[in-house]
């Protein structure tokens, strides 16, 4: 066995470890990571050819925790692990945030990234899932899986005003930041967390203060795959050769089409079925013996391409979005409180084409979730649940119950108002907020943010201060220029 190890100080004592080449050699790629007890086994496997068809990255992040790691038994009759708790899904989201990016854009084979937590420590001193992202690049990097990484994950916290990294669960408790942030060696990726109120200066202190040491963990990553030999990573071809004169052709004939209905300021679905009558025209332009050979696949790529490149230049250079707005202008707002008199408390929030239908219900102590995880045995007496329902979007389709998404927006939106809850002393209650997006073109988890405080202050609940928040967007070109969003669109 080629057995490689490397090792990371973390500061105050603590040793990260990294070992490939002794488990899961069939896969393309596979690291322990290990501090402490914690073990986290990260394999990654890809398909060398892409489906038919195929025109996005399908990568799958998959995060478990085991109970044998703790040494405890799965609850229930079966005393097995089933399908994935919300917790494990959030953080296999905050993976594959950080991951999903740096794939080639025409890279598209089948990708299947798993972190599984094997053993912990059970006095509690390493939090597993501030190792995850780390463990996922680093099998990455290990495999000849085209990747533009490393990049690593730490959890930044602060105590008595002095930053931390990856707290315990002890000390996560009487931090003020908690955030989770990704990072290749130059550049931040993605930052989640929350804060008490602190001031932006503080921020980007913690958000630096973390890259510091994700460069550290990168370096290692790089000399990992260097002594493996895998820094020449796989040859694939998984899109059809271009066609420069469709191309050129179909700019000509599209672009200044494009533009004029991006200037418009039509409905999201008007302005959908507007730049598909161009396509179609385009495509009905060719004589129709040479129609049954014209190539969808390249004019679907090609027209998209396009229809980026207008919208983002007349962002950068007009300085106007879609919907006529400029750049720091909020969309239309109205809202209504008490709109469902069946329940203790709702409210409607609406901005623009976004709009959710938000109840509170009050319970007793003995209506808390009772959280079971191997590393964590707790109650919650705050729960948010938001609801993607399908004709939010006019999608004809069935809805099959929660999905990932809802699970990671529904939590952004408790972080924001978790916070501003009255303490215990003050609210006996058990708090369940439900979320219901009714419309979407973009900041629906923000929308649940305003509409959930509106419903616990139409409830009578004494928050502490309300809460909003709007979505923000960032638009740049290779020549500097940049333009950021306030509450941006879906689309």
């Amino acid at each position: 066995m080629n057995i490689i190890t490397k090792k990371i100080d973390i500061g105050n004592g603590r040793i990260v470890e990294i070992e490939t080449g002794k488990l899961a050699k069939q896969a393309d790629g596979s690291v322990i990571v290990k501090q402490g007890d914690t073990m986290l086994l990260a394999t990654v496997v890809s398909s060398k050819e892409a489906k038919e068809n195929v025109d996005f990255m399908p990568l799958s992040v998959d995060y478990r925790e085991k109970f044998a790691a703790a040494g405890r038994f799965p609850g229930g009759f079966r005393k097995r692990e089933a399908r994935p708790s919300d917790e494990e899904v959030l953080v296999a989201r905050l993976i594959d945030r950080a991951l999903r990016p740096l794939f080639p854009s025409d890279y598209h084979a089948d990708t299947f990234v798993n972190v599984e937590l094997i053993s912990a420590d059970r006095e509690k001193d390493v939090m597993p899932d501030s190792l995850a992202g780390l463990a996922a690049s680093a099998a990455l990097a290990v495999s000849d899986i085209p990747f533009a990484g490393p990049i690593s994950e730490v959890r930044v916290g602060r105590i008595d005003g002095e930053l931390i990294i990856n707290p315990t669960f002890s000390q996560l408790k009487d931090t003020d930041i908690d955030i989770m942030l990704a990072a290749t060696i130059d550049n931040i990726l993605m930052v989640e967390g929350d804060m008490k109120e602190i001031s932006e200066e503080e921020m980007l202190e913690a958000m630096k203060f973390g890259h510091e040491e994700i460069k550290k963990h990168c370096k290692v990553q790089l000399e990992m795959a260097e002594e493996k030999g895998v820094t020449e990573k796989r040859v694939y071809q998984h899109e059809q050769e271009d066609d420069e004169e469709l191309r050129a052709k179909l700019k000509a004939s599209v672009s200044e089409k494009i533009y004029k209905i991006a200037k418009s300021a039509y409905s999201k679905h008007d302005r959908t079925e507007k730049f598909s009558e161009i396509k179609q025209e385009f495509i009905d332009s060719f004589p129709e013996e040479e129609q049954e050979e014209i190539n969808m696949t390249l004019i679907n790529k090609y027209f998209h391409d396009e229809e980026k490149e207008v919208v983002r230049h007349m962002v950068l250079h007009d300085r106007v979005r879609l919907d006529g707005r400029k750049l720091d202008e909020i969309r239309p707002i109205w809202s209504e409180i008490d709109y469902l008199p069946g329940t203790h408390g709702s409210a409607i929030f609406t901005r623009g084409e976004t709009q959710s239908l938000s109840s509170v219900t009050l319970g007793s102590p003995l209506d808390v979730q009772t959280i079971d995880r191997p590393l964590d045995q707790s109650k919650s007496d705050f729960l948010l649940h938001y609801n993607f329902l399908p004709f939010s979007t006019g999608d004809a389709r069935p809805y099959r119950g929660t999905g990932r998404r809802e699970i990671g927006h529904g939590h952004l939106a408790h972080r924001a108002l978790a916070g501003m809850l009255p303490e215990k002393e003050d609210n006996p209650y058990t708090i369940r907020i439900v979320s219901d997006i009714l419309e979407s073109n973009g900041s629906s988890s923000m929308a649940t943010v305003c509409a959930g405080t509106l419903a616990l202050m139409d409830t009578g609940i004494q928050i502490k201060k309300p809460v909003s928040g709007i979505a923000m967007g960032l638009i740049t070109d290779d020549k500097g220029n940049f333009a950021v969003l306030s509450d941006i669109l879906g689309e």
